[in-house]
């Protein structure tokens, strides 16, 4: 295996609280951003104006920390489902009953949930995986696409605090999206999804009032009539399902997935 149990001990444990309000069959993919009530800010479109300031939340959950895929074929030769969690909980060395079993079970449970009306999802075991996934959504091959994520220009150790747009946020060419979300695992598993509804993505760099900067990802989604009425934005926001977008920034674990823009003829 090429996973060390210790590191997947520590890894799951850190995510549980991601998972534990988890519940609902049914809900779209930002039930799932909100598993964390403090994870993520929702805020309007009409947010998205430089010198607008709002408490935001970024965990620190830099890549390069996290869990990583392993090759396909080891991925591939592993169960990944419900029925089979006492195997992988002796795999993996975690009790049944443990919060490591918790959040493996959950993730399970999450990744063989239905999708939403208009969305198409897959959770990915391998990069392999990932990339068949958005190369059907989006279409081509890799040069046709890139991923994007959010990324701390200058940090602390600070993960809650005031942040003001300092510039005019850029909107990113997309007509359609893959969103990809890290879940909790000994290795690396991303939920990715798309949405037939329309969505718009934009790049917005973030000074905090410590310092801090941030290029962050945010995500707005135009029609959000098909959410559960429980969302947390709309309690947050104070609106109903499809009255006004929303949007979101993401952690820079997680990764959107875009077309490249078409080339620029010389004139």
């Amino acid at each position: 295996m090429g996973v060390a149990v210790g590191d997947a001990s520590r890894i799951i444990f850190l995510h549980l609280l991601l998972l534990l309000s988890s519940r609902c069959h049914g809900m779209s993919h930002m039930d799932h951003l909100m598993m964390d009530p403090q994870s993520m800010i929702f805020f309007t479109l009409d947010d998205l104006r430089p010198g607008k300031t709002m408490p935001i939340y970024f965990p620190k959950r830099h890549p390069s920390s996290s869990p990583h895929f392993l090759p396909r074929a080891e991925a591939e030769s592993i169960p990944f489902s419900s029925r089979d969690l006492p195997h992988l909980l002796d795999l993996f060395s975690f009790s049944s009953g443990s919060p490591q079993a918790k959040a493996m079970e959950e993730t399970l449970k999450h990744c063989e949930a239905g999708p939403i009306k208009g969305e198409t999802k897959s959770c990915a075991t391998s990069l392999e995986s990932m990339l068949d996934f958005v190369r059907g959504i989006l279409g081509g091959g890799s040069p046709r696409f890139r991923a994007i994520s959010t990324s701390h220009l200058i940090e602390s150790s600070t993960r809650f605090q005031n942040y003001t747009i300092l510039e005019a946020p850029r909107g990113v060419p997309a007509s359609k999206m893959v969103a990809c979300h890290t879940l909790p695992y000994p290795y690396a598993i991303f939920y990715c999804h798309s949405q037939e509804s329309e969505n718009r993505v934009f790049e917005v760099v973030l000074g905090a009032e410590n310092g801090d900067r941030v290029k962050a990802v945010a995500v707005c989604h135009m029609d959000t009539s098909q959410w559960n009425h429980d969302h947390p934005s709309f309690r947050v926001l104070g609106i109903e399902p499809g009255t006004t977008p929303v949007c979101h920034f993401f952690p820079a674990d997680n990764l959107v997935w875009v077309p490249n823009a078409p080339t620029q003829s010389m004139m």
